[in-house]
């Protein structure tokens, strides 16, 4: 199953490939995204004492990374060399570095429900609020005990506008009513934000949407599930809105963004509703640099441009609050954290989730191959 950050690197050399971004902005938005090329083996195992290795899920850059973030921390930080390894900061391979004793990474892109499970299990470290600074996230489910967020995305309600002439859905509630908006609906094969959205089609508020009523919300996935299709990563997302094999979906904001764009508005989204979600880092227990992983994951907190950089690029959402009045005119209608937009949507709770997902999604799996 592809992840969110994943599908943001395929996204990068998809535009580069197209012609669209020169490789010098290539490296810069992959930069700003964390991935770059990985460490040479040697490299990882002579971590140096005042080194910090950023693990991430891949890409061609080379530097690019440092031009956000690593060359202004290292600016501040005399003798402090940041590089990048792009080998993929799993669950499973931080466990077995952690349990070995052989930790060389020093912060991992990871997710809210993530961070929860490996701080449980005494993977990964505790952020040090003494040091990163909470009033540099936008809200609380940014600022969690074992990760923080420099990022943030969206899964949003996206719909084919030429399969409905008298007007699109505008809730969760219509993509659940076949009857007035008839249709194959489309849906990630994974619980994570599918049902939340379930939840919200049962009339609970968004306000309250937590815990989930797994029971109803299971339910009410049985319902579609014989007229539903099920994506695996972000371009098959796009590619069943695009042939029509599906008239509306639930998917990541940034390819309904393209695919807004590249149809010239038939294909629409709406932030109504939306599940805005935090792009997690975590410092994995006995790390190298130490401290200065913390101080790393504040510098990325604290500084809104290169945050403002990455929406320019890809779309990922700012979390800095002062990043809002810096994103130029044309990207605030696909920026998930400006004001306007964030209003309109639940902030999706990764400590509810890191307490239930294997479970949950189990349950969902089952429902929807059943």
């Amino acid at each position: 199953m592809q992840s969110f950050q994943q599908d943001c690197v395929e996204l990068a050399h998809e535009k580069f490939r197209r012609g669209e971004v020169s490789r010098r902005t290539l490296l810069a938005g992959l930069a700003a995204l964390g991935a770059a090329p990985a460490l040479e083996a040697g490299d990882a195992r002579a971590q140096a004492q005042r080194q910090l290795v950023m693990v991430n899920w891949g890409g061609i850059a080379n530097d690019g990374f440092g031009r956000f973030y690593g060359e202004p921390f290292m600016a501040e930080n005399a003798g402090v060399r940041v590089v990048q390894d792009s080998t993929g900061p799993s669950a499973g391979r931080i466990r077995s570095m952690v349990e070995s004793g052989r930790v060389t990474w020093d912060l991992c892109d990871s997710s809210a429900s993530s961070s929860v499970v490996l701080g449980r299990q005494n993977l990964v470290s505790r952020i040090d609020y003494n040091i990163v600074n909470r009033e540099h996230v936008i809200g609380p489910g940014f600022a969690l005990e074992y990760g923080a967020a420099p990022y943030s995305f969206s899964s949003v309600l996206c719909y084919d506008s030429a399969k409905f002439p008298n007007g699109g859905p505008t809730s969760w509630a219509d993509f659940f009513d076949l009857q007035r908006f008839p249709g194959t609906r489309l849906l990630r094969r994974d619980a994570l934000a599918t049902l939340d959205a379930a939840q919200m089609a049962l009339s609970k508020s968004p306000q309250n949407l937590y815990p989930l009523d797994l029971r109803a919300c299971l339910a009410k996935i049985r319902e579609i599930r014989r007229n539903a299709v099920f994506w695996n990563s972000g371009s098959e997302s796009e590619q069943f809105l695009r042939t029509g094999e599906a008239v509306m979906g639930h998917i990541w904001h940034t390819r309904a963004t393209v695919l807004q764009r590249e149809t010239n508005g038939r294909i629409k989204f709406i932030w109504n509703q939306g599940l805005l979600q935090a792009g997690i880092f975590v410092i994995p227990r006995g790390n190298a640099g130490g401290e200065l992983a913390q101080r790393l994951l504040a510098s990325m907190l604290a500084k809104p441009e290169p945050q403002v950089g990455l929406l320019q690029f890809l779309g990922n959402g700012p979390t800095n609050p002062a990043a809002a009045a810096r994103v130029p005119a044309e990207f605030k209608a696909v920026n998930p954290t400006d004001p306007a937009n964030a209003a309109q949507q639940v902030v999706l709770n990764g400590v509810w989730w890191g307490e239930n997902y294997q479970q949950v999604n189990q349950d969902y799996l089952d429902i929807i191959t059943g």
